[in-house]
């Protein structure tokens, strides 16, 4: 039983006598939520969130958690609700933050890194394109896809108008896959080939099209497809 596990000691107290980083994910979780329910803990309103709430992937279902499913936990109201979520982007910013640091548009794995915790959650392919000048310094970036990520729905002539208004002399295109799988879809391949092709006729150049899984990536450059 929970209570008979954590009687000893609660998580709160145990941060103060040991450290944070000596608590389980549960009881991390009961610190920020601080107060249970009637008929249930703290400790196993955090436990239940982290095991079957959401989804099935232990601490991850933070990041699968919404709103709805939160507010439809017995005990959890609109203040833990915003709490969890609150969270979860919190962890989303912290990793894409330390990313940051060795962030090199060149590298392709450092490229994924960036957008690894931003993207790989995503229950829908998101698209980005990321602008570059002459130095591969960043112009800016824009989501040009929500969705299916289809050749048809995703207009080069779009992209272009978006690079050329910020300058860019190359391009990278970034999208997510959400089953976790990184192998490139016939879509994936016909898209990046047009985007390609439509690059060479105006001078700006195709560098890569990335795509996110579930801690991995594809990039086509590294495959030598482009």
């Amino acid at each position: 039983m929970i209570q008979e596990k954590y009687k000893d000691e609660l998580p709160y107290e145990k941060c103060l006598a040991q450290g944070a980083d000596f608590l389980s994910n549960t009881e991390l979780l009961a610190v920020l939520l601080r107060t249970g329910t009637k008929g249930s803990n703290v400790l196993e309103l955090a436990d239940y969130i982290l095991s079957s709430s959401c989804g099935d992937s232990g601490i991850l279902n933070i990041h699968n958690c919404t709103l709805e499913k939160l507010k439809s936990i017995r005990g959890i109201g609109n203040v833990k609700a915003v709490q969890i979520l609150c969270l979860s982007e919190l962890a989303k910013r912290l990793a894409k933050a330390t990313a940051k640091e060795g962030l090199i548009f060149s590298l392709p794995s450092t490229i994924a890194n960036y957008y690894m915790e931003e993207m790989r959650h995503q229950k829908q392919e998101h698209m980005k394109l990321l602008m570059l000048n002459s130095k591969s310094k960043l112009l800016g970036e824009k989501d040009v896809s929500k969705g299916t990520v289809n050749a048809s729905l995703v207009s080069p002539r779009e992209l272009f108008i978006e690079a050329l208004e910020k300058q860019a002399v190359a391009i990278i295109l970034i999208h997510n896959h959400p089953s976790g799988d990184t192998t490139p879809s016939e879509n994936d391949i016909l898209l990046t080939k047009r985007v390609q092709e439509a690059g060479k006729l105006i001078g700006i150049e195709l560098l890569d099209h990335i795509i996110i899984g579930n801690n991995c990536y594809m990039s086509f450059a590294e495959a030598e497809l482009l």
